[in-house]
């Protein structure tokens, strides 16, 4: 796409409710895992289709979306308080329900859209930049902006992260696209601010000067990482290191070279994991809200370059392995006695902090005119060293990696033939 974006047009903005009626709901209120959310921004998710018939699908959306609301009705609800002030989501039907803006950009294609450089072009297209999710006491907790291209539509979503993560937003996302007849019941089924923003905010963020790249990494590519990782496997019995530890620690290892760090600078690694299968007792994977806890490790970034990978993946996986039931009970006290809303510094000096899953089947989203042709993450939510991972478009193993970075360490990492291993 041109640096300079083409302009889009938003034409209207309607509301989608259930559609049926619901009654007042018992209030959800938010727990130890949702509450830190509130100071970051909604979590906006972009995907886009071709095809041509963008009023025929406009309507087919928002009806479908209407179904699909009957069972994500907090979704159509609000943040709140009780008297105590404690938040909460609240439902009632007399609530507006999810808002739907409709634009048009017909100077931009799909191809434009597939440019793997930055977000600055996809902002127009994502509601709620740069909106905070405690701003759902007075909006909408979802937000969905349908764009019409020159050859497609783009579907720009805006969810509140203070009342879901990754896993609940594309259990959303599958359930609301496998709506393909809105006369029948709906079957589901799970998949394998600054207070200054507008509907496209324009609001501008006191964060360094950051360049965003999605890296595509192919099955092979993927094999070749995971196989170098494990090509000496730790005398202690442990066990072999993941695919998601394996590609974590060549993203951490190429990330810190890229920064010039002194030998004896830390850095740390975050990740933000699922922690539905390891709470006692176990939550299901249709668990609606936030389950979700960061998990940190950290090491000198003159050791991590200094040793081989399988050294940095066996402190990725110890850090993983040791956050059990007891850990996150243990968290959770630590922040109900000190209760502290998370900020982006929070994440770690020199940090690589991953978010997403390739497990997220973002490549199956297909609303009954096929898959997208491109799933990204919008500009909220970023800061120098946050890592998205995205199934990859081809299937399979294969992996996209969206990194943000300072512009000087990613003209490096891009540079790095190590790190891109380009593999035929």
């Amino acid at each position: 796409m041109a640096s300079e974006t083409p302009k889009v047009k938003l034409t209207s903005t309607t509301h989608v409710k259930p559609n049926k009626k619901i009654g007042k709901k018992e209030h959800c209120q938010l727990v130890t895992f949702d509450l830190p959310y509130l100071a970051f921004y909604y979590n906006q998710k972009l995907l886009f289709y071709k095809g041509s018939d963008f009023e025929g699908m406009v309507k087919k959306l928002k009806e479908s979306l209407g179904v699909v609301l009957v069972e994500f009705y907090q979704l159509a609800g609000r943040l709140g308080k009780d008297e105590e002030g404690v938040f909460r989501v609240e439902y009632k039907d007399d609530l507006e329900g999810v808002e739907i803006v409709e634009a048009v950009a017909e100077e931009i294609s799909i191809a434009d859209l597939e440019v793997e450089e930055g977000t600055s072009s996809l902002k127009e297209l994502i509601p709620y930049s740069l909106v905070l999710n405690l701003e759902g006491l007075q909006r909408p907790l979802l937000a969905v902006q349908l764009t019409k291209l020159k050859d497609g539509i783009a579907i720009g979503c805006a969810f509140n992260h203070a009342i879901l993560d990754g896993t609940a937003t594309w259990h959303f996302m599958s359930s609301w696209a496998e709506v393909r007849d809105t006369r029948v019941k709906l079957d589901l089924s799970l998949p394998p601010s600054n207070g200054n923003g507008t509907a496209n905010g324009n609001g501008s963020a006191s964060t360094p000067q950051l360049r965003e790249r999605v890296f595509k990494f192919s099955e092979s590519a993927i094999d070749k990482i995971k196989s170098a990782v494990n090509a000496n496997p730790p005398s202690d019995g442990s066990k072999p290191f993941s695919t998601f530890q394996s590609l974590s620690v060549h993203i951490w290892r190429h990330v810190t070279k890229a920064r010039s760090l002194k030998p004896e600078d830390y850095t740390v690694f975050t990740v933000f994991a699922d922690c539905r299968k390891r709470v006692d007792p176990p939550m299901p994977e249709s668990y609606f809200g936030n389950l979700i806890q960061a998990i940190f490790t950290v090491t000198a970034a003159g050791l991590l370059a200094g040793n081989p990978p399988e050294f940095g993946a066996g402190v990725i996986q110890k850090a993983i392995e040791s956050h059990n039931a007891s850990a996150i009970e243990q968290r959770n006290k630590e922040w109900e006695s000190v209760p502290k809303i998370f900020e982006f510094k929070d994440a770690g000096v020199n940090c690589v902090a991953v978010g997403s899953s390739p497990r997220f089947r973002v490549y199956e989203v297909d609303f009954g005119w096929g898959k997208p042709e491109g799933v990204r993450s919008g500009s909220n939510n970023r800061f120098d060293g946050m890592v998205y991972l995205y199934q990859g478009k081809s299937g399979g193993r294969s992996i996209d990696v969206e990194i943000s970075l300072e512009a000087e360490a990613m003209e490096k990492l891009e540079q790095d033939e190590e790190f891109l291993l380009p593999v035929v």
